[in-house]
């Protein structure tokens, strides 16, 4: 099993130090800065051995260079993105399985918010590491791909185990089951994950990670296919992707 730690940074990121023990192997996941995730290895212990990236953005590469410098780690990134990643060492795709220690990721090519980004799903430890493509109650915006491409990519993820831990790169859950709500309002399990959410946050108490099946009954991003969402936005019957399109639309202008 990983230990997993959450460090917070910047004003809304998150970054994971991941740890098999068994190896000793520590993997950094999307660092946007070095100097607290540096801290906080060095409190407990660990050495830096891996990065592992999901995609070209500042706010998940910047501290690539510093922290590699300072340790040596190897960078794993997206294929599809060879110039955009600062280091990568190893690039990885759709379908490959990288071995880190004794765990294996098994890598999605899940393009959308960008034209390169990926997800490691750690199997044995149920934890996706998803980056910007799924939030929990939201996915990013597409800033280089298609409406298409984001429902594939999200379609995908969301046919993993029930049980499987939602790491994302962001605490936006709040804003995001504000939306969600104008698009979903009859949706129980969105309700109640309100008032969830609305004590988590008023005590400072992350959100993240979800559950994949919390994401599959209250995500509107999710469930662009669902009957009750398409007819709360007057598109029953309509394509997935047409409706998937029509509800990030709506929350590009939220």
């Amino acid at each position: 099993m990983l230990d997993i730690r959450q460090i917070p940074v910047l004003s809304d990121n998150y970054v994971y130090l991941i740890r098999e023990p068994a190896s000793g192997a520590v993997g950094v996941v999307d660092p946007a800065v070095s100097e607290p995730i540096l801290t906080e290895a060095k409190r407990l212990g660990w050495k830096i051995t891996h990065i592992l990236n999901t995609h070209h953005h500042g706010d998940h590469v910047g501290g690539n260079l510093e922290i590699q410098a300072a340790t040596g780690c190897t960078i794993v990134g997206p294929s599809h993105d060879p110039d955009r990643i600062p280091g990568m060492a190893i690039q990885v795709t759709d379908g490959d399985i990288y071995t880190f220690g004794n765990e294996a990721a098994q890598v999605f090519f899940v393009p959308g918010h960008t034209r390169g980004h990926i997800a490691y799903w750690f199997k044995n430890a149920s934890a996706l590491f998803c980056g910007d493509t799924m939030f929990s109650i939201g996915c990013g915006r597409l800033f280089e791909g298609t409406p298409q491409q984001m429902w594939t990519s999200l379609s995908r993820l969301r046919a993993l185990p029930a049980e499987t831990r939602i790491f994302c790169a962001h605490e936006y859950t709040e804003s995001n089951v504000r939306f969600a709500v104008t698009v979903d309002p009859g949706n129980a399990a969105l309700r109640a994950y309100e008032a969830e959410v609305k004590d988590k946050r008023a005590r400072n108490v992350p959100t993240v990670p979800s559950t994949l099946g919390l994401e599959r009954t209250a995500n509107p991003f999710l469930r662009a296919d669902a009957p009750e969402l398409q007819a709360a936005i007057a598109m029953t019957g309509r394509d997935p992707v047409d409706v998937f399109a029509e509800v990030r639309r709506r929350k590009d202008v939220f």
